[in-house]
């Protein structure tokens, strides 16, 4: 199938009464709802100024079919549900840090000094475990 220039017109003209693509490809026989949407595109046509053979929409007839949007109550600080009270010495018993959220280390830098978790002890004894196996292997 080619656009001859006939179908090119045919299709200006129901595009522009507002029919949908599925109905111009019926009607044209041969041709696809994606095709009759790739050549409004190339053709220009995207943007209709009629809604389903109806009047133009105006700015004012689309404000009024938006609904109203329902105004966000600003957001309130609210309790934290487990927080983390930090307060190790008697001197910062003042100065109390409460944390809801857990903090996320850049991997970029080292750790500090400290005793490793239960998964990284975990991972570092299969790491023996299979540097062992690999000096037994004959290359």
């Amino acid at each position: 199938m080619s656009w001859t220039d006939e179908r090119v017109e045919l299709l200006k003209r129901m595009w522009a009464e507002g029919q949908s693509a599925s109905q111009i490809a019926k009607e044209l026989g041969g041709v696809t709802r994606n095709a009759v949407i790739g050549k409004v595109h190339r053709l220009g046509l995207s943007n209709r100024g009629t809604t389903s053979g109806t009047q133009p929409v105006t700015s004012e007839a689309k404000a009024a079919s938006k609904p109203a949007k329902p105004s966000r109550p600003e957001k309130v600080a609210s309790e934290p549900k487990d927080p983390v009270v930090v307060a190790e010495e008697p001197r910062l018993a003042q100065a109390v840090v409460v944390r809801t959220q857990p903090v996320i280390r850049d991997a970029t830098q080292p750790r500090a000094p400290g005793l490793p978790t239960p998964e990284e002890q975990a991972a570092r004894a299969t790491l023996v475990e299979i540097e062992k196996m690999a000096r037994k292997l004959d290359l």
